[in-house]
């Protein structure tokens, strides 16, 4: 038993605190209580007085048990003198609590592993279809398509006002009455005429007001 006089408090009466620590899990934890004993004068004929002094790792639960279970001991116990076995029933109780403890954490641990294991087989089946979410997904879906058809409707409708033909285009921006030109320019591909082939079209006789005169005969005339 893991016991432990920490003090002794007073002689008149006589007080004491023993603290009693529970062995160890295989998770090196442990509870603790340090108990507070008071002889009455009538001791052992009379429990003596007690107290859990101070504690680590006991719930409030566990305190009520401990106190319970000192009031059940010295009741059995009396008119012997009674510490020992006191101090020995709270170190077998303290041992109870790390059991359950463990037990609790492994609970604990098997329930998580129990939850990740029903996550990832609704993520792997995926949702059950019945038919109010069948339902409920087909109107969801419908409504989705109408908003799509609409905004297509309106985006074709939209660019149909805004499409013009060549002759608008020409008719709206004047800048194409010299586009080609401009082009021409821009590229280098200027448009040159040779003067020469038209210094002596001043000299020709030509009968322009005779109504038979034909310009093609002028080249057959070889006189």
């Amino acid at each position: 038993m893991d016991v432990t006089v920490l003090d002794m408090l007073s002689e008149e009466p006589t007080s004491f605190t023993i603290t009693v620590t529970s062995d160890a899990d295989e998770n090196g934890e442990l509870v603790e209580a340090t108990l507070k004993f008071t002889y009455v004068e009538k001791y052992p004929d009379e429990p003596p007085l007690w107290e859990i002094h101070s504690q680590e790792n006991l719930e409030d639960s566990d305190v009520e048990d401990i106190l319970a279970l000192l009031q059940q001991q010295a009741e059995e116990n009396l008119g012997m003198v009674m510490i020992f076995t006191l101090v020995t029933a709270v170190q077998e109780k303290l041992n109870e609590i790390v059991d359950l403890m463990k037990n609790r954490q492994e609970e604990e641990k098997r329930q998580k592993e129990r939850e990740a294991e029903e996550a990832e087989k609704v993520a792997f089946q995926g949702t059950v279809v019945t038919i109010e979410n069948f339902l409920a997904w087909k109107a969801t879906f419908e409504m989705e398509m109408s908003e799509l058809r609409k905004k297509k409707q309106k985006e074709e409708e939209q660019a149909g006002k805004t499409k013009l033909t060549g002759k608008q285009l020409f008719e709206t921006d004047h800048n194409l009455d010299t586009s080609d030109i401009q082009f021409l320019e821009d590229t280098g591909n200027n448009v040159e005429v040779d003067e020469s082939l038209f210094q002596d079209i001043e000299d020709l006789d030509l009968d322009e007001d005779d109504p038979d005169f034909d310009p093609l005969e002028m080249g057959s005339d070889e006189d």
